[in-house]
């Protein structure tokens, strides 16, 4: 039997850079089409970096063909054949990769022989997994110019149908000057509009707020359609500031879909922790989303959830992962400076 079709808004997106407990055992995603109750559309796996060497790309600390990713690939080609579009986040908060494909790191080499340096293993890693799209998370000051090049780039090499995302700060939206990536993102619609699928907004860590559609709608006012932005999420206290309650959530994002037929979706960051089922459940976030998502008001929603919530959240939010690009201790990105990204340990990027 093929795959069942999800419906193709609102989109609901899962992030998954934990792939291991601490004691190296595989955190499955296989949950997110076993279990019942569940539409999550797309899973974004993170994070790539493009190291200092071409060659030594990796997948938070290890080369993507590391062994310790063997699990992880073949659940990934599980729930692409389930319907789930799966995608490879660049970049983050450990700052390199756009740079590098941006500009020379060698005075006396071209840019153009530069970027291509670097783009190739990454577009050797799209094809070797055969993933569905890329989200640019860029966190760093990268030129229009730069992040044009790359998109074009992308599009020539993998087609029409390959996903084009990028996950800007919430602020960015409305403000170029609220932005952590240095170009603005208006004028990147203006210019490549046609092939970005969706923007992966990030209303947390003080960059914006989902307690209200105040923010959402103003973004909309800004003139952004509301199939193009997608409200990023934190699914536990532990990963960032920002996080919002159910209680909250069941109000606000039923009217979001209410108002807008075409609204974008919800994504979560991140998968292997998310409330209210936490790192024990952690699928529980994307059923309690599919139902908020797909029309079931909040009686049904959150009753048994928010109970013990907050206690739930501090629980969780102890259980930390040593951060990829930190070599072993708690990591606080620069900007924003709340935001800690939870992984699977290792030595420091370059």
């Amino acid at each position: 039997m093929p795959p069942l079709p999800h419906p193709p808004l609102p989109r609901l997106i899962t992030y998954y850079q934990t792939h291991h407990t601490p004691s190296g055992t595989p955190i499955s995603v296989l949950p997110l089409v076993q279990q019942p109750g569940i539409s999550v559309t797309h899973l974004i796996l993170a994070a790539v970096h493009i190291n200092q060497d071409p060659a030594a790309l990796t997948l938070n600390d290890h080369p993507p063909s590391h062994p310790r990713f063997a699990t992880l690939w073949a659940e990934l080609r599980v729930l692409q054949a389930s319907g789930i579009k799966v995608l490879c986040m660049l970049g983050g908060a450990a700052k390199g990769s756009f740079a590098r494909l941006d500009q020379p790191s060698d005075d006396n080499e071209s840019t153009a022989a530069s970027f291509e340096r670097y783009y190739a293993p990454l577009a050797e890693l799209i094809r070797a997994r055969g993933l569905d799209g890329i989200d640019l998370d860029v966190e760093e000051p990268m030129s229009l110019a730069g992040v044009v090049r790359l998109i074009d780039r992308l599009r020539a090499d993998f087609g029409p149908g390959f996903l084009i995302t990028l996950a800007p700060v919430a602020t960015a939206l409305l403000d170029c000057a609220h932005n952590l990536s240095g170009f603005d993102y208006e004028a990147l619609e203006v210019l490549r509009g046609r092939e970005i699928a969706w923007y992966n907004a990030q209303f947390y860590c003080g960059w914006g707020d989902c307690s209200n559609p105040a923010m959402y709608e103003m973004i909309l006012a800004r003139g952004w359609p509301p199939e193009k932005v997608v409200v990023g999420l934190v699914t536990n206290p532990g990963n960032g500031s920002g996080w919002v309650p159910w209680n909250m959530l069941a109000t606000v994002l039923p009217v979001l879909v209410g108002r807008h037929p075409r609204f974008g979706g919800v994504m979560g960051w991140e998968y292997f922790n998310s409330l209210p089922g936490g790192e024990g459940r952690p699928w529980e976030w994307s059923q309690v989303m599919t139902a908020l998502l797909r029309g079931f008001r909040t009686t049904p929603v959150v009753e048994g959830v928010e109970g013990n919530m907050e206690a739930e959240g501090k629980r969780h939010g102890t259980l930390k992962e040593v951060d990829p690009d930190d070599g072993g201790e708690e990591y606080t990105a620069p900007v924003p400076g709340e935001f800690d990204y939870h992984s699977d340990g290792g030595s420091k990027d370059d």
